[in-house]
């Protein structure tokens, strides 16, 4: 399945890999068909970004706050560990201070 469009009375959906119709309700509500929730893995709090293209309207999904942690979310794209303790601590300083000297400059004026 590629991209493709299709059109009922005055609702256009057009969406990657699914081509699906809903009526717009009363409000102006559409539903996004479980399955493209459920690939996009969108949840409810999500936030529904609206942006109108040319004849159609494009919807970015942003997802809520949450106070989850985040370890280990980043390790599919790396292959350094390090193990909390003195070492994690030593590397933590070091990037703040490699950040701070891209940023900013070195704090004695030479770069």
């Amino acid at each position: 399945m590629g991209m493709s469009m299709i059109c009922y009375d005055k609702v256009i959906l057009i969406i990657r890999s699914y081509t699906l119709a809903n009526k717009v309700g009363e409000k102006g509500q559409v539903v996004i068909d479980k399955a493209i929730r459920d690939r996009l893995g969108i949840g409810p709090g999500w936030l529904a970004i609206q942006r109108l293209v040319d004849n159609h309207v494009e919807i970015y999904f942003v997802t809520p706050e949450h106070n989850r942690s985040l370890a280990g979310s980043l390790a599919p794209y790396t292959d350094v560990h390090i193990p909390l303790g003195p070492e994690w601590n030593k590397a933590k300083e070091k990037a703040w201070d490699l950040e701070v000297q891209e940023r900013y400059g070195s704090p004695d004026g030479t770069d």
